[in-house]
C-alpha cells in the first residue's frame, strides 16, 4: 500500500518547463524603457489628442492609460468552472504544496477575477487598491462597480516568469446561472480582460463539452481575437485513447458553430498539472502537446514590444477613422442646414440613413482606411444620442500654429514614428545588422547630385 500511495504521488519532471521558458536563465531581461518612453510620447502627443477631441472611448469604451502602455504581457485564462485554470496556474509556476498556490477543487472554486504577477515577496492585494493605484493597469476597472471590485483581487509572487508576464484567472462558467446573479456586467469585464490581453487559453475537460448561452455570448465577445485563443482539452490523459479521439471530435463539433473562421484555432490535448501521467496514456504525446503550448507562451513574452506597438497603432488607426467620420458626418449637417431647418430633425436623417448621404463611402474613398475597419453604423446612433453633433469641430479647424494639426500629427504618427520605433527594436534583436551609432542612420542623408 505504501508503495502505491508514493507512486500516486509522484510528481513529474519539470526540466522541460524551466528550459523552455528560460527560468534558469541569468540573463537580464531585456531593457525596453527607452522605447517604452518614447512609445508612451508618441501617444501623448499624436493619438490622445484627437481621441480625446473626438471621445473616442465613449464609443470604444477602451481608455488607454499608462500602466497598460507599460503593462507586461496579460495570458487570460477562460472556459467552464472545474476544467482545470488555477491548477493549470499553479502548475506553470511551481505553486503546488506552497503557501502561493491558488485552491483548486471539483467544485466551482475561483469566484473571483484573479490576477496574478510578480512581486519581491507574496502579497494579496484587494480590487479596490488596484484600481486605486493609476501605475497599474487596472484602474479602468473602476467603472464595473464596487459589486465587481470586491471580486478582483491581486496575488504578487516572486516568481521568474512573472516578472516577463501576468497570468488572470476568471471565474468559470456556469450554464445553469443567470448573469444577474453575479452582481456586476460579467460579459463586460470579460471583454475588458478580452481587449487586452495577449493570449487567450479557453480551457475544457473530457466532462464538459456542452456549450450553452454564457460560452456561446463568451465566443461572440471573442470574435477578431482568434489569433490569439488556444482552445486547450486539459485532463487528456484520464481518457483510453479510443475515448480521448471522440472526445476531440465532440469538442472540435460543438466549437464549429462559435469559431467562424477558414482556419480553426490551436488546440492542445494534454493533462496540465504536477502529477505524473495516468499510465498506458500517451504520454510522449502529451509531453509535447505541453512543450509546443510553452513554445507558444514564449514566443508572446518575447514579441511583447512588437505587440505592444502594433495595438498602439491598431488604436491609433480606429481613433484616425472615428475621427474622420465625425468630421462627415458634422460636415454634412452643415452642408444640408439652412436658416429655416430644424437642426434635430436634419441630424435625425443623417443618422437614420447614413449611406444616402454617402457618410462611409466616402472615408473609404480617402487612402490607408479599410472598410473591414469601419466601426459599426448603429454605434453610431447612440454615439450621438448622447454627444450632440454641435459640440464638435471639423477636422480643419483643428489646428494650432505651433502645435500643428491633430489628423496630421496622428497620420505621421500612423504612418512614420510607430513603423520606426517598430524597427528600432529589430534593430536590438539583430546584432548583425549595423546600428544608428555606425550608420548615422538619424542624420539628414546627403545629396550627392546637389552642386556644391
Amino acid at each position: 500500500e505504501e508503495v502505491e500511495d508514493a507512486t500516486e504521488l509522484t510528481k513529474r519532471d519539470r526540466s522541460h518547463l524551466e528550459s523552455t521558458l528560460k527560468l534558469n536563465e541569468d540573463k537580464p531581461a531585456d531593457d525596453f524603457s527607452g522605447v517604452l518612453q518614447r512609445l508612451r510620447k508618441i501617444y501623448h502627443a499624436s493619438i490622445k489628442p484627437l481621441e480625446q477631441s473626438y471621445r473616442y472611448n465613449e464609443l470604444r469604451q477602451h481608455e488607454i492609460t499608462d500602466g497598460e502602455i507599460t503593462s507586461k504581457p496579460m495570458v487570460l485564462f477562460l472556459g467552464p468552472w472545474s476544467v482545470g485554470k488555477s491548477s493549470m496556474i499553479n502548475y506553470l509556476l511551481g505553486l503546488d504544496d506552497t503557501p502561493y498556490q491558488l485552491y483548486t477543487g471539483a467544485e466551482p472554486t475561483t469566484s473571483e477575477f484573479t490576477v496574478i504577477m510578480h512581486g519581491p515577496k507574496l502579497k494579496t492585494i484587494e480590487g479596490i487598491v488596484m484600481a486605486a493605484d493609476s501605475a497599474r493597469s487596472f484602474s479602468p476597472l473602476e467603472k464595473f462597480g464596487q459589486n465587481f471590485l470586491e471580486k478582483l483581487i491581486g496575488i504578487e509572487v516572486p516568481h521568474k516568469l512573472l516578472e516577463r508576464v501576468t497570468f488572470v484567472d476568471t471565474p468559470g462558467i456556469i450554464e445553469n446561472r443567470k448573469q444577474q446573479e453575479r452582481g456586476y456586467p460579467f460579459n463586460d469585464v470579460c471583454q475588458w480582460f478580452i481587449d487586452r490581453a495577449d493570449l487567450i487559453f479557453v480551457v475544457f475537460d473530457p466532462t464538459k463539452l456542452d456549450v450553452g448561452l454564457e460560452l456561446e455570448m463568451l465566443f461572440r465577445q471573442l470574435k477578431g481575437r482568434e489569433s490569439q485563443i488556444r482552445i486547450i482539452l486539459n485532463k487528456a490523459d484520464s481518457l483510453a485513447t479510443q475515448e480521448l479521439m471522440r472526445v476531440y471530435g465532440a469538442l472540435f463539433w460543438s466549437l464549429a458553430p462559435l469559431i467562424n473562421v477558414t482556419e480553426p484555432p490551436r488546440v492542445y490535448v494534454s493533462s496540465f498539472w504536477p502529477q505524473e501521467y495516468h499510465p498506458d496514456t500517451h504520454k510522449d504525446l502529451f509531453l509535447k502537446e505541453e512543450i509546443s503550448l510553452l513554445e507558444d507562451l514564449n514566443q508572446v513574452i518575447e514579441n511583447r514590444m512588437e505587440n505592444k506597438i502594433a495595438f498602439i497603432r491598431q488604436h491609433a488607426i480606429r481613433v484616425r477613422i472615428h475621427a474622420l467620420l465625425v468630421d462627415r458626418y458634422l460636415q454634412t449637417y452643415k452642408d444640408k442646414m439652412t436658416f429655416f431647418s430644424d437642426g434635430e430633425l436634419v441630424f435625425r436623417d443623417i443618422v437614420e440613413d447614413p449611406d444616402k448621404f454617402f457618410i462611409f463611402k466616402s472615408i473609404l474613398a480617402k487612402t490607408n482606411v479599410s472598410k473591414f475597419d469601419l466601426p459599426n453604423r448603429e454605434a453610431y446612433k447612440d454615439f450621438f444620442g448622447i454627444n450632440p453633433i454641435t459640440s464638435f469641430k471639423l477636422l480643419s479647424q483643428q489646428c494650432s500654429y505651433m502645435g500643428g494639426c491633430f489628423l496630421e500629427k496622428i497620420e505621421k504618427a500612423i504612418t512614420r514614428e510607430l513603423p520606426d520605433l517598430l524597427g528600432s527594436i529589430g534593430l536590438g534583436k539583430k546584432p548583425n545588422v549595423l546600428s544608428c551609432d555606425i550608420t548615422g542612420c538619424g542624420e539628414t542623408p546627403k545629396n550627392r547630385y546637389r552642386k556644391p
